[in-house]
């Protein structure tokens, strides 16, 4: 019997780079970013726009630290470790920092259903209420029309804000862009880091900035593919699961009672990783992990939408008079400019038959 072959190492070891961190030395591997080597000693820095499987774009400046002799605070996320480097993570200058930067967002976005934020708030004393009441939300439409360089003088009586009607277009996940914060995670995935699709972009300038498709057409007719990989990756749920939107419009939607169970799909034979969320015997969400290389968390329309056909099986929670565990209509409120209809545009059929979705027929169940 031969012995097995000894493992034989691709890549060359990474020298260790010695650094101090809040008074206390530090080894990591070369390259490491100094967010993951405070991680690595239990100090997990806030953040909202990072996240390890997509290039950091130093967007949300909350994780921002400060090194000595740097003349500006620096983004932990993207700044590496260097020999010598001290790094000082909540002086009175970075939690002003943080503090400024969570209040400017609680003022302007709705966070309530962005993790950890009301625990940041606490902890760094926001009081974004200071800048005044949150101006009125926008009309359907308004801020996809502004035009870069083109601005209306700000009412001093209210605090600006994003909000704006939830765009309700197509039948598998909702956009509500009042909630978002300008992370850049979703037009990452969507482009050169996955899925090379490039649906979705960064539209205008300032505060009029904003994700959009081509043109700010409907999802429908953009060149989504509907892979849901941006929902993935959104921190706030700005983007999310129609059947998640739906069920917290109805106040049923409740992840205390819900069970992750990890399968395979079944579809092809990739192999990729599903999360199924299963709350009351009854598919919510699906979702991949992360950290399975195979997948790195993303998913194809399949795998993360094309489980709907486990719902139709008799006596399953969701019967042909719901949507989503919800009667069909409850907690729909469109944009006014398009109703929940599928990848076959706006023909005024209802989005819930099986034809007008951009998964196709249901499978048989």
């Amino acid at each position: 019997m031969t012995a097995p072959a000894a493992l034989v190492q691709l890549t060359p070891p990474r020298r260790s780079i010695e650094l101090q961190i809040d008074g206390e030395a530090v080894s990591a591997p070369e390259g490491t970013t100094i967010f993951d080597a405070c991680r690595q000693r239990g100090n997990v820095l806030p953040t909202l726009c990072y996240l390890e499987t997509l290039h950091p774009v130093n967007a949300c400046r909350v994780c921002v630290v400060e090194v000595e002799n740097s003349r500006v605070l620096v983004p932990s996320c993207s700044r590496k470790v260097e020999a010598g480097m001290v790094v000082h993570t909540d002086t009175p200058r970075v939690r002003h920092s943080r503090k400024m930067v969570l209040e400017f967002l609680a003022s302007s976005v709705d966070l309530s259903t962005t993790p950890h934020v009301s625990e940041w708030l606490a902890d760094y004393a926001c009081h974004p209420e200071r800048f005044g009441p949150p101006a009125p939300p926008a009309a359907a439409g308004v801020r996809d029309a502004a035009h870069a360089g083109h601005h209306a003088a700000p009412d001093p009586e209210y605090a600006a804000t994003v909000h704006q009607p939830t765009k309700l277009d197509n039948e598998l996940y909702v956009r509500d862009y009042r909630k978002c914060i300008l992370c850049y995670k979703c037009v990452e995935a969507c482009g050169t880091d996955y899925q090379n699709t490039f649906a979705i972009a960064v539209a205008g300038r300032g505060f009029d900035a904003r994700i959009s498709t081509e043109f700010s057409i409907p999802l429908p007719g953009s060149a989504c593919v509907y892979c849901g990989n941006c929902i993935a990756v959104c921190p706030t749920g700005a983007l999310m699961f129609s059947s998640e939107h739906d069920r917290r419009a109805a106040g049923t939607w409740d992840e205390s009672r819900q069970a992750v169970v990890d399968t395979i799909c079944p579809y092809c034979g990739v192999g990729c990783t599903l999360s199924l969320h299963v709350q009351d015997n009854e598919i919510v969400k699906v979702t991949s992990p992360f950290d399975v290389s195979i997948t790195r968390g993303n998913l194809c329309i399949k795998g993360r939408f094309g489980w709907q056909y486990v719902q139709e099986r008799p006596g399953a929670g969701s019967g042909r008079g719901q949507r989503n565990g919800v009667p069909r209509g409850a907690g729909d409120q469109g944009d006014g400019e398009s109703g929940r209809v599928g990848k076959g545009g706006g023909n005024g059929r209802d989005a819930t038959s099986p034809a007008d979705s951009p998964l196709g027929k249901r499978a048989p169940g």
